[in-house]
């Protein structure tokens, strides 16, 4: 065991072989400390919608010049001061080390496990970023900051939550005990300037003869689902979608956190309500769908049926609210049939198999299938018409399918595309009724390439 003088000893030469170790920590302190001092200093003025961003971060810039002037424990570089005001203006202001990576807009989505290793995807695909936090404590202060801006907390009571950014932007954060390793914030980014119908057909999302059915479909007033796995482009084709809805129609949507974009003139938004700190309060997507009915809406677009709600939007589908846009996650159009299925049970009550499946069968008309491929491009593969019951059985019909059978280019990139089945949708003639007619050719078969 060395004796105290050979600990200090050893001490100091460790110091002396890593100068620049103590020197990080004081750095690190004084960044903290400047910080809490700009915010108590500032205070109201953050949130002062009056002024304009440049105005702000003028503001901000010359309190920290002031505040770092009034430090004498550490004497900087001119490069230390210029990295502090930056670092410091951008935690104050923004997000602090993502704010280059949410700014770029090829980046989808942004993904932090933990202060050191951050995420982000590109083209749909993933690759490690060299942004990091200082610490836990600094990717805590963010965290706390994107949820407060929308009177959200997170914290060992509550150590999930869903929340987002001003520009809509879907936010997901999860902290100790439940994060191990953590705290863990995943971005996902909504574009400035929404994706529309000729950008999927860019993308290779769907084709212009899909575009033009889903328009004819949702202006003839069917109930569509739109279906697909996390992160395959549903709230994307869903806000595609809901633009076909005409001006002159009154649409209240209902969501979890508030991401749909749709530019109508007469469009109500609703958005749940997690529990207080005491555990009331709590306003749930069911809720929201059950008060839409007392509000004369032309059409009902819930972001993500995902529990109980799943039986009220049936009801509302099936007592005259035609037109209802939703999403749901599954692996398939049959599987879409079978959550919903499950989701009403969730509901609590005691309902046959075969009634619930006679309320789904009258319900929908339309399911859209939505998927990430492997070369990470969005794909519509399904478009499949629920034709009603044959027995215990919903019936489905595929109108379009994606051709996986014409392989894939030297990248690695799906070569194939949506083509029509060859099958005239049995819902045509409801759609004439309504003075919609869908061209015959709309239909033609395509030939298939054999997989």
């Amino acid at each position: 065991m060395p004796s105290l003088s050979e600990r200090v000893a050893l001490a100091r030469q460790s110091e002396a072989a890593d100068p620049t170790r103590n020197r990080s920590d004081a750095l690190t302190e004084l960044r903290t400390r400047l910080h809490f001092k700009v915010v108590e200093e500032l205070g109201p003025t953050l949130y002062d919608r009056g002024m304009s961003d440049a105005e702000l971060r003028l503001r901000v810039i010359e309190m920290l010049e002031w505040a770092i002037d009034q430090e004498q424990a550490l004497p900087l570089t001119s490069a230390d001061r210029r990295a502090l005001l930056n670092e410091i203006a951008s935690d104050v202001l923004g997000y602090g080390p993502i704010d280059p990576l949410l700014s770029d807009p090829d980046i989808t989505e942004v993904m932090c496990n933990g202060p050191y290793d951050v995420y982000y995807e590109k083209s749909g695909r993933l690759y490690k970023s060299d942004v990091k936090f200082v610490d836990e404590t600094h990717l805590r202060r963010i965290i706390d900051k994107i949820v407060g801006q929308i009177g959200r907390r997170v914290d060992e009571a509550t150590p999930m939550v869903d929340a987002r950014l001003p520009d809509g932007s879907r936010v997901n954060a999860i902290i100790q005990p439940l994060a191990i390793g953590g705290p863990y914030l995943t971005i996902r980014k909504f574009a400035v300037d929404p994706y529309q119908e000729a950008d999927l057909i860019q993308f290779g999302t769907m084709t212009q003869r899909t575009a033009d059915f889903l328009r004819a479909c949702v202006r003839g007033r069917l109930n569509i689902i739109i279906s697909g796995g996390t992160g395959s482009g549903k709230t994307t084709t869903l806000n595609v979608l809901s633009s076909y809805i005409p001006a002159d129609e009154r649409i209240i949507t209902v969501e979890d956190a508030a991401e749909l974009q749709l530019h109508q003139e007469h469009v109500l938004t609703l958005e749940a309500r997690p529990a207080n700190i005491e555990g009331k309060g709590a306003v749930t997507i069911r809720d929201l769908v059950k008060n839409t009915l007392r509000m004369r809406p032309d059409r009902i677009v819930v972001g993500e049926v995902r529990g109980a709600e799943a039986l009220d939007m049936l009801q509302a589908m099936n007592t005259g609210h035609d037109g209802s846009l939703t999403t749901v996650h599954s692996n398939s159009p049959r599987d879409t049939l079978s959550r919903i299925e499950t989701m009403v049970m969730m509901a609590g009550f005691d309902l046959p198999v075969r009634a619930i499946r006679e309320q789904i069968a009258s319900a929908v008309d339309l399911i859209v299938h939505v998927q990430r491929l492997k070369d990470g491009t969005r794909r519509i593969t399904h478009i499949s018409e629920v034709e009603g019951m044959e027995g215990d059985i919903i019936t489905l019909q595929d109108l379009f399918l994606f051709d996986f059978g014409m392989g894939v280019d030297e990248n690695g990139k799906y070569l194939g595309r949506l083509k029509a089945t060859g099958i005239r949708p049995t819902f045509s003639e409801q759609l004439e009724n309504q003075g919609i007619r869908l061209p015959a050719d709309l239909f033609d078969p395509e030939p298939f390439a054999r997989r």
